[in-house]
């Protein structure tokens, strides 16, 4: 697993987002051969947005043969809804990148049979070939997508309950009423993420401070499911400082390390693994991830 820190969550984005940049990129996609980005919500992935929009207005990176899957959708809410994930998406990024709207997928809320649709959305990921690589973030409590505590390391798309503390920190985005905040949602598994052939999951603030120590210095567990990321070949966390207050000097100190060996491989302006290294960029990337 690799672990990268930045100084601050604008440093985070940037990284995150160039990594994003440079992999499509280095993908080369075309229309029989789309790159399947799995993507988050919440206030993780914003900065990283802003900067993929960024390098799309720069010429940069196209959407056009990218293929997106979400995470999560509330159960109940219209699609307008302004708390609604699909509204975020299009807000935040969608509306102004070239994606196609076909190539969007986030889930139905609003499904007759919500079962079904979760079974619609596994096949049809599976359809693409899987997922090249995911983006996530994380809740204080270690949850990724509504994965809450206690939710199996093998679970698939499927509807959830959620937690009262869910319900409850996310008021503040339903006029700080509870009885507004739905209270099932739709969300792919932690199995499903974990099958994506790169996992990317962003983490900052000193509030998951914990959550991020119990994933990297304690062993899996289903009450931090970002904890399954270990088992990941391809796993990758970025980080900012904030974030390491919970980890051992020694652990923050072994992965610095291990990025600045990385950054004289190939030099500090390559977040990929391009650049100098371009007969053998598979190699190095296993290497980085192991």
């Amino acid at each position: 697993m690799r672990l990268v820190i930045r100084k601050d969550y604008d440093e985070v984005s940037y990284h995150v987002a160039k990594y994003v940049k440079e992999r499509v990129n280095e993908f080369a996609p075309s229309a029989n051969r789309p790159f399947v980005l799995g993507l988050p919500t919440g206030s993780s992935p914003v900065g990283v947005y802003r900067n993929l929009v960024k390098f799309y207005q720069d010429g940069e990176l196209s959407f056009r043969h990218i293929v997106t899957f979400n995470m999560d959708e509330y159960v109940g809410l219209p699609r307008d809804h302004p708390q609604s994930y699909h509204t975020f998406m299009w807000n935040h990024l969608f509306k102004y990148v070239d994606i196609l709207p076909e190539n969007v997928n986030i889930l139905d809320g609003n499904a007759l049979d919500l079962d079904l649709e979760c079974q619609r959305y596994e096949e049809k990921i599976f359809a693409f070939g899987g997922i090249e690589l995911f983006l996530g973030g994380i809740g204080p409590d270690g949850h990724i997508a509504f994965n809450e505590p206690g939710s199996s390391l093998n679970s698939r798309t499927r509807v959830k309950t959620l937690a009262y503390d869910t319900i409850v920190a996310n008021a503040r985005f339903f006029d700080n009423d509870i009885t507004k905040v739905p209270n099932l949602a739709l969300t792919v598994g932690v199995g499903t993420v974990v099958d994506a052939r790169e996992v990317c999951i962003i983490i900052t603030g000193a509030h998951k401070a914990l959550a991020l120590a119990k994933c990297i210095e304690e062993g899996m567990n289903h009450m931090w499911t970002v904890s399954a990321i270990q088992i990941h070949p391809r796993g990758m966390i970025v980080c900012d400082e904030d974030a390491t207050l919970e980890l051992h000097v020694k652990t923050v100190n072994y992965f610095k390390s291990i990025e600045k060996v990385h950054e004289e491989l190939i030099g500090s302006g390559n977040v990929g693994l391009q650049g100098g290294v371009r007969s053998w960029p598979g190699a190095l990337r296993s290497a980085y991830h192991a």
